[in-house]
């Protein structure tokens, strides 16, 4: 049972439909022969005992096929055609055997005059018998071929896709620590307290933005987390004059999403909102669900197209453009960033499709068209 569990379900099929073929062919052949030609029952039994003869052949065939297929298409050829001598010669004598030797024909003579008869283009069902078996083979062979290949490119699509992600990513992570070091290493000599607050903060942020290489997507209320950490290092640096609010609702934080895809946003309105404006300003989380649609949008109240510089989250350009790429690779090109600047500040926001909340909630569902429309259209 084990090794018949290993065989393909296509192969079991074809071999049951290939023996219920000439069941049907051999019942009917010999009823008709029975009825009208021999009335005699061992022409029913004959034909039996050959269809058995012909199942265990056509395992045979298919194996004989098998191993051919590793080798040239000359060697195939030549191999198929000992194969169908020697299938002819075996059924051959068999059928000669359950009729004319059963009547008493046994010499060798009898035997070569009924093999030659089978050789006529009346007898052509033993030539066929293997010939068919041997197209079905290949046939299944064609489009297992075309089968494997299709899922080779799908393999091949998802790994140049985890690769390009991974590299967004790793393109992310060294410039934020970098970017994070560089911000406190004037303060941490200012106290004691402060320093092992400020370390401790740090040290969470290594391991998160660290740890975001390993893990394709994170539970929203850990980057979250990260962000606030984010934020508290860098209150460090602005004191009173960086303040963060927040407004997530509750349903969304077991949501999926990828790894810092938040920080690039938060250090764009940091570096170039807030940063630049004397008086500082304010940034602003917002998350909020539309059925299976989660809206997100950071904004702050800092120089908006006011500031000097393109806000991009990085002075190499990579912050803002990289999270574009991860969220239309992980979510589709609609998962786009959204940008608004105005002389009030700087608005960026995206959108993603909850997976595991159109699961949970099947049949129920929204039109997406009408859930984006409402998400974007606060």
């Amino acid at each position: 049972m084990k090794l018949l569990d290993k065989i393909p379900r296509i192969w079991k099929m074809a071999y049951g439909l290939i023996c219920l073929w000439y069941f049907l062919n051999f019942t009917i052949s010999a009823i008709v022969e029975w009825k009208f030609v021999n009335p005699a029952y061992y022409v029913l039994w004959n034909a039996l005992f050959l269809f058995e003869a012909l199942c265990v052949f056509i395992v045979l065939i298919f194996l004989w096929s098998h191993w051919l297929s590793n080798f040239r298409l000359v060697i195939q050829v030549v191999g198929h055609v000992i194969g169908l001598f020697i299938f002819f010669m075996t059924m051959g004598t068999l059928s000669y055997f359950f009729t004319d030797y059963m009547d008493g024909l046994v010499y060798f003579d009898h035997w070569k005059e009924y093999m030659l008869e089978l050789m006529s283009w009346e007898a052509l069902r033993f030539y066929d018998q293997y010939i068919i078996t041997v197209g079905v083979y290949y046939v299944i062979r064609y489009f297992q071929g075309l089968q494997r290949q299709e899922q080779e490119k799908s393999i091949l699509a998802i790994k140049n896709r985890e690769m390009q992600i991974s590299l967004l990513k790793s393109q992310i992570n060294p410039h934020f620590l970098f970017n994070t070091l560089n911000s406190i290493s004037t303060l941490v000599h200012s106290s004691k307290e402060e320093a092992r607050k400020l370390i401790t903060q740090l040290s969470d942020v290594f391991r998160y933005a660290l740890d975001s290489h390993s893990e394709n997507m994170v539970k929203l209320s850990k980057e979250i987390e990260f962000i606030e950490n984010y934020i508290r290092i860098q209150q460090v640096r602005f004191g009173d004059r960086l303040k963060f609010e927040r407004d997530i609702d509750s349903t969304c934080l077991n949501a999926k999403v990828p790894a810092m895809i938040l920080q690039p946003l938060v250090e764009n309105s940091v570096k170039y909102g807030i940063g630049p404006k004397q008086e500082g300003g304010t940034i602003f989380l917002t998350v909020r669900r539309s059925g299976s649609i989660i809206f997100f949008e950071v904004k702050d109240n800092g120089l908006g197209s006011k500031a000097k510089k393109v806000m991009d989250g990085s002075s190499s350009g990579i912050g803002m453009s990289n999270t574009d790429m991860r969220l239309k690779s992980y979510f589709g090109p609609d998962s786009r960033l959204r940008v608004r600047a105005s002389q009030q500040g700087y608005a960026v926001n995206f959108y993603i499709e909850d997976k595991d909340y159109l699961a949970k909630n099947q049949p129920y569902k929204l039109e997406h068209e009408t859930e984006k429309i409402n998400v974007l259209n606060p």
